[in-house]
Parts: C-alpha cells; structure tokens; sequence
C-alpha cells in the first residue's frame, strides 16, 4: 500500500512547540511507517519523518514571515496531486483546498477534518462527500448535513509522556491565547481559589492576551510561553489539574489527552468533544461554566491519576488510531460500498 499523507504547511511536521494538525499528521505517518506502510509525506522541506518526505516549501509560513502562505499553499497542493498517480491512496490533512482537485485525479482520497469551523466551508466539503471520504475527530464535530466514512479519534504516544503520580498544587492553562481557549476563565478560578496557575500556549489573538491575560500576571499567574519537548512534558504532568474552561465547542482537544497521559485530571466546560474524551467524575470533571469550575476544584484531589493514564491507554493510543485508519484504507481500496457502517 502507497499512501501519500499531505500535511498542513503552517508549522514543521512535526512541529517544534504548537502545530495540533502537523502532530497528528506525523504520530499517524510515522505509525503507518512502523507497520511498513509506504508513506510519502508531503510537508515542508524541513521536516522530520521515517518515511519519505516530499516537500517544496522550505519553512512552515507560522515560523518564516518570508514564506506567503496562499503562494506556498498552492505549491504544496499541486507537488502532491501532479503525482497522484504514484500512489493507492492520498490522505489529506490540510483541510478544503485539497478537494479542488479530487475530481480530477482517480487515486481515493480521504480527509481528516480537523474541527468544521463553521457552515461556510460547506461548499468545499458537501459536494465531493460522494468522491472524498470524510473522517470525523470526534462525534460532536460531525456535520449532520455531511456524509462520512469514519469518526477515529486522536492517539498519542503513551511512552513519551511520563507518569506523574503527585502533579503538585499548582493549576494548568495549555492552549492557544484566544476567547475560545478560555485562558481569562482559567485565571479567574484560579484567582477565586488562591491557587498558583502557568499558562503555556502561543498567542493567537494579542488583543485578546493584553486584555484578559496580561494585567493578571504576576508571581503566581505565570505566562510560559509556548514550549515544546520536555518543559512541555514538564508542564503537563506538574499539575494538580488542566483547566480547559473552553468558550466554544471543541473538535477534540489534544492537550487534554496529553494531560492525561502524564497523570493530570482535566476540568472542562462540558462542550463538543469533551464528554467523548473526559469519565466525569473519573478521569477529570465537566462543568457548566468557571463558577462550577471553581466548586468542582475541591473534588480533583479524588481524582486518581493513574485512571487517567490507564483511559489514554485504553482509548487514545496512536497505535489504535493507526490501526482504525488502515481499516478504513483498506475498505477504501477494497471497493466496499458500505464503508460508513463499518468503522
């Protein structure tokens, strides 16, 4: 089987600190490579993987202001699809734009849908749902207008994340700095408790961090920054809890399986995919608001950590996100006509 897996260009696959879809593009690449699946990445010049990476464009246009993102975009696309005839399968995890080209080659193709932000990327989705198999991240970010041949969760790889059996005292923010994310909720739970909180996550909406973020920081609300490797390990496993007081509803959430990974109970607003990821009551708590977030506080001390690990395990393993997405690979090349009610 030739899979050609193309990747967002925003960030390095993988990426150094943030980049959610070049994560998920490289832990399933470099998992298919492992079950000696012929993977061809296609990503930016200088990223990583153990298969064979294919790329034009020599830096993601998040890290390298000189590379222009629509320019690039449309290289990237076409490196890919002049060569589609190479390949089984093309597995697109770079959102819409790919679509445009789905009818004018004959390779399958299928598309991870990283969060349906809204219904106005309808009219790049709904009309090729008959030629593009659509995969779902999470049951509550399937559009009810929209056919798909698969919802397969997010994995992680359990070993990188070291267990920690006592996180501390101190309270976790992990994401980006924008009014979805619910950093200003985080603060205010913490503040209302006393507690220390570190905040670690790129600034997405500067407006919005000068605003809700910035006059709150002192000696015990902390920015950290965006970070990657081992402070990011670090981060994730030396709390007493994440606080994922989202605004929105989330796709999926990767800094909360992570979290628990590392032994860290979530908090969340009860929205989207959080009641897909979090036991209420077993491996974090979900809340109607931050108000209930700062009452639900005093019950994550009875919160066993190693459930929270011993769930990622179980459910959000990279090895059973590969495996998923070789089943559907398979029934894809198979012809099977019942594709949707299999997986």
């Amino acid at each position: 089987m030739k899979i050609a897996m193309l990747a967002p260009i925003a960030w390095r696959t993988p990426p150094r600190h943030y980049g959610p879809w070049e994560l998920v593009t490289s832990l399933l690449t470099e998992a298919l490579v492992a079950r000696d699946v012929d993977v061809t990445l296609f990503a930016t010049q200088d990223s990583i993987t153990t298969g064979k990476l294919a790329g034009v464009v020599p830096r993601g246009y998040e890290e390298d202001p000189s590379i222009d993102a629509k320019v690039w975009e449309y290289a990237h696309q076409a490196h890919l699809f002049e060569r589609a005839g190479e390949f089984d399968l093309i597995h697109n995890q770079a959102d819409f734009p790919a679509h445009a080209y789905a009818n004018l080659i004959d390779t399958p193709m299928v598309t991870t849908i990283h969060g349906f932000s809204s219904d106005r990327i309808l009219p790049m989705y709904k009309p090729y749902e008959d030629r593009v198999h659509f995969v779902a991240i999470s049951e509550a970010d399937r559009h009810p207008s929209l056919k798909y041949a698969a919802t397969i969760h997010h994995g992680v790889r359990l070993d990188e994340f070291p267990f920690e059996a006592d996180g501390g005292e101190d309270l976790l923010f992990f994401g980006r700095m924008h009014p979805d994310k619910g950093a200003a909720e985080a603060i205010a739970v913490a503040k209302a408790t006393g507690r220390r909180l570190n905040l670690y996550g790129i600034v997405q909406d500067q407006g919005y961090f000068e605003r809700e973020v910035a006059p709150h920081l002192d000696d015990r609300i902390v920015y950290h920054g965006a970070v990657g490797g081992a402070e990011r390990l670090r981060a994730l496993g030396k709390a007493q809890a994440l606080l994922h007081l989202i605004n929105f509803d989330e796709p999926f959430g990767l800094s909360v399986i992570e979290a628990m990974a590392c032994g860290t109970p979530v908090i969340a607003v009860d929205r989207g995919s959080m009641p897909e990821l979090i036991d209420d009551g077993v491996t974090g708590l979900l809340v109607g608001s931050a108000g209930e977030a700062i009452t639900a506080l005093g019950g994550v001390a009875a919160i066993d950590r190693a459930a929270c690990r011993a769930a990622v395990a179980a459910r959000f393993s990279v090895e059973a996100m590969a495996d998923k997405y070789l089943a559907l690979y398979r029934l894809i090349l198979a012809g099977n006509p019942s594709v949707t009610a299999l997986i």
